[in-house]
């Protein structure tokens, strides 16, 4: 039985030789996406700017898609249609709209009654004002910046601080350039995407970790080889596992993505821009930093192993 192999074992390519067009590369991303966040801002969605949400009853359960393009065509902006406990109860939330509180649940509830009739039990309807939203954008918010300091700090013990701030910097990057994303294509922002965000921060720093473990182990061997030529092979190394994580990863996403729905289409996509922009940001902004942190070359102690007459596999 032949084994699977995407990247070959003696792979031998220069990361850190490219690492100036990488650096550049990576902060015309952040400097795009912080331009369209200031200029455009984010589409935010019901989940942060407020709505009316409407529990409606029907007598069988409802054919869901339909329903959502029968209630998009009724001009309301963004509309969430999702099973609430049972088949038949059906929770419908539509984006703030203009007027006060009463005057919204009068006018939503009058439009989606004569679009769907009489016969389902429209048995609550609620409004979500912008306070509450903006209560979530800054829990969220909050729970970013935590947990980069989360993992700016385990990686600081765990390895030396110039690890813990390459594995930092490597986040944001990946952070700033999803958000960036969003604003750009205006891709609806909601409690879904701070979900993605952190899914893909924890994807990354996995990928950041296996990296900066085999640099420190190779730190230990070889003494006396130069920083760059001793993070070129650990990258290669590990290169073999991040592709074939990258790869398997991006199969379930894209099945997701086209047979998954509409509801977890943005959810989705900004998770397969993740794994593309980890992936590249382990390899391309991570470990070269480490150079331009001066990494020490005594962080690790053990006998100096001989130069390397072979490529070692990642066990």
């Amino acid at each position: 039985m032949r084994l699977i192999k995407l990247v070959p074992a003696d792979t031998n390519l220069d990361f850190t030789g490219k690492r100036i067009a990488a650096f550049s590369l990576s902060l015309a991303m952040i400097l795009l996406s912080l331009l369209f966040f200031t200029v455009r801002g984010l589409n935010f969605g019901i989940d942060f700017q407020g709505g009316i949400m409407i529990d409606v009853k029907f007598e069988q359960a409802p054919d869901i898609p339909s329903l959502r393009t029968q209630l998009d065509g009724l001009d309301l902006g963004e509309v969430e249609i999702q099973e609430f406990g049972e088949p038949e109860n059906i929770l419908i939330r539509v984006q703030r709209q203009e007027g006060d509180d009463k005057a919204q649940r009068a006018a939503i509830t009058a439009v989606i009654k004569e679009a769907l009739g009489e016969g389902p039990d429209y048995r609550r309807t609620e409004f979500v004002g912008p306070k509450v939203g903006a209560e979530l954008i800054e829990a969220g918010t909050w729970a970013v910046c935590l947990s980069l300091l989360a993992i700016m700090i385990y990686i600081w013990f765990r390895f030396e601080w110039q690890f813990g701030i390459g594995a930092v910097v490597a986040l944001m990057h990946d952070v700033i350039t999803t958000i960036g994303l969003f604003a750009i294509l205006q891709l609806e922002f909601n409690l879904s995407t701070i979900a993605a965000i952190l899914t893909i921060a924890g994807y990354s720093i996995n990928d950041t970790v296996v990296v900066y473990d085999r640099v420190r182990e190779n730190l230990r061997k070889f003494r006396k080889m130069a920083l760059p030529d001793l993070l070129n092979r650990s990258i290669n190394q590990t290169l073999a596992r991040t592709t074939m994580t990258s790869v398997t990863t991006l199969l379930a996403l894209l099945a997701l993505y086209f047979f998954g729905g509409e509801v977890i289409h943005d959810f989705v996509f900004a998770m397969i821009w993740g794994v593309f922009v980890g992936t590249y940001s382990s390899i391309f902004v991570a470990a070269p930093l480490l150079i331009k942190l001066k990494l020490r070359r005594d962080v690790s102690e053990g006998p100096t192993a001989p130069a390397p007459t072979g490529e070692e596999t990642l066990p």
